[in-house]
């Protein structure tokens, strides 16, 4: 995740920086979701069983904590359909480590909205564009209702909530209407997530955004990150999936505040870019182990290994922690970005080429970009 407000703040007004303390964990506790959306990286449907138990889970959580994981991400399908989630997210706490949630909100009600925001430190809900663009891309009519009741029933309370929106050409339109929307609403969060081919993604390649769009898309984001710091507005913008977004960040950022160029890319190469199986791992809902939510190979399973033998050994694990990634080929091997960016999304490359090691075909940065540090 690229969160370029946090980095704006913290290094105009010479804060300390943001350091990741350990892992995040994505989990997708269940395969069972109540929608059919069609960038969906794990193809769910209501028809899944949950395949972990509540002990194994709780087994799972303390050898991850004896691992250095301090953040999980509490995913799905639709993580409210595990009648246990909540039990399991207080485990998460009693054990020290941080619980967002990830949900499409369609389960929000009166009822449980305060145990809800009370049990997770963050709450981030899917809305992926204006009314007939949500429901045709989350499958089902009248979605966007629901799902934004359940926004507005998580944001009366005070607590932390986002709203997460994949960009594709589907939901391209609906960019600035997303932005409007959380002002509008005072929503403190938007996660602008781009498209990685897994799942229904994979599927639906013809769906991911040109290089130009991309590009005007970024310029926006950057555009509006850079008016909410210069006005006051509390909003947060992450971006995820994309880290070449870094790079033309920098361009801005040192054109705004050249006297903090330098600052901003130590800042940069510190955050390190695509952190998938470094910082960043994935428990899908058979338990296997992957480096990110979408890579195309496992690594292990809890089921049959204890997760600190799986996180701590292995070649392909060894191979995505250097950094940076200098065995990426094509554009990236002579990308004077690299330390930034750490080459983009392994799972693209893969998808496209089948070779783990080629460049992230979405990279839409220029020569010159990759060749002016």
């Amino acid at each position: 995740m690229f969160r370029l407000s946090n980095l704006i703040g913290s290094v105009i007004e010479d804060k300390p920086e943001r350091i990741l303390d350990g892992s995040i964990a994505i989990w997708n506790f269940t395969n069972r979701c109540n929608l059919s959306c069609l960038h969906c990286y794990s193809k769910s449907t209501l028809d899944e069983v949950d395949t972990l138990t509540t002990q194994q889970i709780k087994k799972t959580i303390l050898e991850m904590k004896a691992n250095g994981v301090k953040f999980i991400i509490f995913s799905g399908g639709e993580p409210l359909t595990r009648k246990d989630l909540f039990e399991i997210a207080d485990f998460c706490k009693d054990n020290g480590i941080v619980t967002y949630l990830s949900s499409n909100g369609l389960y929000f009600t009166s009822k449980n909205i305060q145990r809800i925001v009370d049990t997770f430190n963050y709450v981030g809900v899917s809305i992926d564009g204006d009314e007939p663009t949500h429901d045709y891309f989350r499958g089902l009519k009248g979605s966007f209702k629901e799902t934004l009741k359940a926004v507005q029933m998580a944001n009366a309370t005070g607590a932390k909530v986002g709203i997460r929106y994949t960009i594709t050409k589907d939901t391209l339109n609906s960019l600035e209407y997303i932005f409007k929307l959380a002002e509008d609403e005072n929503i403190p969060k938007i996660y602008v997530s781009h498209l990685v081919y897994s799942g229904r993604g994979l599927d639906n390649l013809k769906m991911d955004l040109s290089k130009a769009q991309r590009r005007k898309a970024v310029e926006f984001i950057l555009d509006k990150a850079f008016e909410y710091y210069e006005t006051g507005r509390d909003i947060e913008i992450v971006t995820g999936n994309m880290e070449m977004d870094a790079v033309m960040f920098l361009n801005r950022f040192s054109e705004k505040y050249p006297e903090k160029k330098e600052a901003m890319r130590k800042r940069l190469v510190t955050w390190g870019g695509n952190s998938a199986g470094r910082k960043l791992l994935n428990i899908n809902s058979e338990g296997d182990v992957r480096p990110d939510p979408f890579f195309p190979l496992t690594v292990g399973n809890i089921i049959k290994e204890d997760f600190g033998d799986v996180w701590q050994q292995g070649e392909l694990l060894n191979q995505l922690r250097i950094h940076p990634r200098k065995q990426i080929s094509g554009i990236c091997a002579t990308c004077k970005q690299l330390d930034i960016c750490n080459g983009g999304s392994r799972a693209r490359a893969y998808a496209i080429t089948g070779d783990l090691w080629s460049e992230d075909p979405s990279c839409y940065l220029t020569q010159e970009e990759r060749e002016t540090i």
